[in-house]
């Protein structure tokens, strides 16, 4: 599952699921940081666990530089999977 949200300190953040020993899969935040951000992993975990069901609060989060997206701006998921997985076969 991937969901797209505006948030004032994030330019953008997608949430994505990420593969854990225990739990088989977790939910992970990859966060773009709007210029000058002092954005911090403590923020976005306390940020969404205000908004999300204590199921769906994130486990991980990543900070990379950009989200890849098609010409047409959709977020292209395996890219963004290459990304989070690079030791993973698609």
């Amino acid at each position: 599952m991937i969901i797209s949200i505006n948030i004032p300190k994030f330019y953008i953040c997608i949430f994505h699921s990420y593969p854990d020993e225990e739990a088989g899969q977790v939910p992970l935040a990859c966060v773009v940081r709007r210029p000058q951000s002092t954005l911090d992993e403590a923020l976005v975990f306390d940020f969404i666990s205000k908004q999300v069901a204590p199921y769906k609060k994130v486990r991980r989060v990543v900070f990379i530089s950009s989200i890849p997206k098609s010409p047409a701006g959709k977020i292209l998921r395996k890219e963004l999977r290459r990304i989070l997985l690079p030791e993973s076969k698609l």
